[in-house]
Formats: C-alpha cells, structure tokens, sequence
C-alpha cells in the first residue's frame, strides 16, 4: 500500500492577540493543557515580576521562577527545580532566552512546554532548538516543539522597537535560506523537503509584501506568524536547514569575530541580503533591500557598525562555522579580494536601488 501521508508535529495551539498573558489560566483550561493552573511559569528579568502578576490571578496553583536566562547553566538549574513537583506544563513567558532556557528544562524532563512570546526578536518562540551561552560560547540544542505557541501583542508593541526589526531580519532571511538549500540539492543532490521549503517560504513572503510597520497589528501578526512557520519548517525538515543558510553563517562569523555588533536578527537581515546578491537574483534582491530599508533594518556593513575591510574577514570565515553546509558562500568559495570586489559591486546595486 502507498504512502498517502506523512504526520507533522505541530504546536496544539496558535494564538496571536491582545490580552494573552493576563487570560492565560483560561486559555489553558480551554486548550485542556492544565485545567487547574498547575504550570511552572517561567519569567526573565526586567518585565518578570510584572508578568507575573497579571498572570497568576488566573493561574492560582502555578509557581513562577525567575530566570537569567540564555545559559546552559541557568536552563540546569531550573530543571533541577522542576523536577520538585510535578506540573502539567512550564509556560516559558518573555523573550527568547527565557523561552530557550525553559525549552531546554522542560524537555530534559519530558514536561510539555507552552510559548508565550512578549517578543518577536527571532523564530525561536516555535522552533525544535534552544540556543544557549556555554563556557566555549554558543550552542544549539534540540528540544521538543512547545505545545503551545502563544504572543501577546501588548507586550510587543510596548517592547523596543529594535527587537521587532530582528524579528524582521530573521523571518526574510528564510527567503535566501531556502535558495541556499535548493542551490546545494542543485548542486550536491542534497535532499530537500518540499513542505518545509514552502513553510519557510511562505511566512516570510507574506513578510516582505506587507505594506503595513511595527506599529500595526497586522503586520506585527504577519510577523508573528512568519516566525511560527520558520520553526516549523525546521521540525518538518529535521535541521534548521530551510531557517539558515550563508545570511546564519556570516551572522555566526561576525559573532566569532566581533562579538556584540548587532543583534542576530540584524545580521542575518544583512548576511540573506548580501547572499541574495551572490545568487545574481535582481528582483529578489530589491525586494528585500526595500523590506529591509523600509523597517530600518541595515543593508550594509557600516549600519550593523562594521567597517567593509571586518564584514569582507567575517564572509571569508562564515563558511568555518558550519562546514556540513552547503550554501552559495561554498559554492562561489570567493577570495578575499573577489570578496571585496564583489562587496564594492554590491554597494554599487545597493545605490542604484536607492536612486
């Protein structure tokens, strides 16, 4: 008998509106994923204590930790203070190291993990990995997809502005991914999963063809959902493969090198800008510069603080961070001096886009 289907694992709930936070007790006694509010709630610094109390009217059985979150260490220590009681679920609420620390504690103890994002700096509020600090520098790790992916639009829209242009940054840059992954199944005979290709691509089409900024919830909402389905498409694909491509490399290198220049989105808004250029894709190339301009994130190296000569050494080291990959960084496999010759060209596309 042919195989008709495949299964996919997916978040039980999606949710993006206002008000989540303060009606979360509810909405997981609806969802049927804790009818008595017995959750760990996981909140960082900053809006922590906050958070906290508009959540726990609602939540009268759940105990709140905070964390400092982002490390291997801090993730450690709160998995040894789960595994006191027994939970339904741990609510990771906040920003991207909150959510990655509690992704990694609930799933070293198999608890189910419920996302509330009160920011959209990157895909991580729905994606199969945790990114964190360690004594050698940062790692990815696997976990298991939150059951749960909720973001509260209050909070984003009263958040910096500077996180929602990453979460931009971060979401187009799966255009240029997926033109790495197909170039390397081009080239290399590299599998490639149609479903996560189109999932990846499709959010972040969306994305780039909005006409709408980051303060109308419509596009905040289109954001949200783009870096939903990025995560997603990593769990269908098995790797971050249709989420990162030579713009994660150049990202990774510039962190290697200079560590502090900008925030990730930022960097890899600029890496899948500068690869797309590579690639020789005119068209694509205008639209997402435009994207990029019209949010003001930087389509150049001196917008993330880097000089040509830092940006040229850190292309030339992308490759070095992820040597199983195959993008168009490999496959042009440029020179130092074909690499500033092509960023001087690309400078040049950049103006003539301008004008």
């Amino acid at each position: 008998m042919p195989l008709l289907a495949r299964t996919v694992n997916t978040p039980l709930v999606i949710e993006v509106r206002r008000g989540a936070v303060a009606d979360l007790g509810p909405l997981l006694a609806d969802r049927r994923i804790s009818a008595g509010g017995d959750v760990a709630v996981v909140v960082g610094p900053g809006q922590g204590e906050k958070i906290a109390n508009l959540c726990q009217p609602n939540l009268g059985s759940a105990d709140v930790f905070m964390v400092a979150g982002g490390s291997i260490d801090s993730a450690n220590e709160l998995g040894d203070q789960l595994r006191r009681r027994s939970y339904d679920a741990v609510v990771g609420i906040g920003g991207g190291k909150t959510i990655d620390t509690a992704k990694y504690a609930a799933t070293r103890y198999g608890i189910p993990m419920v996302t509330v994002a009160t920011s959209l700096a990157n895909d991580g509020i729905a994606s199969p990995t945790a990114s964190l600090d360690h004594e050698g520098g940062k790692g990815s790790y696997g976990v298991h997809m939150p059951i749960a992916v909720i973001v509260d639009l209050d909070f984003v829209e009263n958040g910096p502005d500077r996180q929602t242009q990453a979460g931009i940054g971060d979401a187009v840059s799966n255009l240029s991914a997926c033109a790495d992954w197909e170039l390397a199944h081009q080239v290399r005979d590299e599998p490639i999963d149609g479903l996560a290709v189109t999932l990846a691509r499709t959010g972040a089409e969306a994305l780039v063809n909005h006409p709408g900024t980051i303060t109308d919830d419509g596009f905040l909402t289109t954001l949200a959902e783009a870096l939903i389905l990025g995560g997603i498409a990593s769990s269908v694909a098995g790797s971050t493969r249709p989420a990162s491509g030579g713009d994660h490399e150049i990202s990774h290198a510039i962190d290697r090198l200079y560590p502090g220049t900008a925030s990730h989105g930022e960097q890899v808004g600029l890496g899948a800008l500068f690869c797309t250029f590579l690639r020789d894709e005119p068209e694509r190339f205008a639209q997402l510069a435009g994207c990029l301009r019209r949010h003001g994130l930087a389509v150049d190296p001196a917008g993330i603080g880097l000089t040509d000569e830092q940006f040229v050494e850190a292309v030339q080291y992308a490759p070095r961070t992820r040597p199983d990959r195959y993008t168009i960084l490999e496959h042009l496999t440029m020179s130092p001096t074909e690499t500033r010759r092509r960023l001087a060209d690309y400078a040049g596309a950049l103006r003539d886009h301008l004008d």
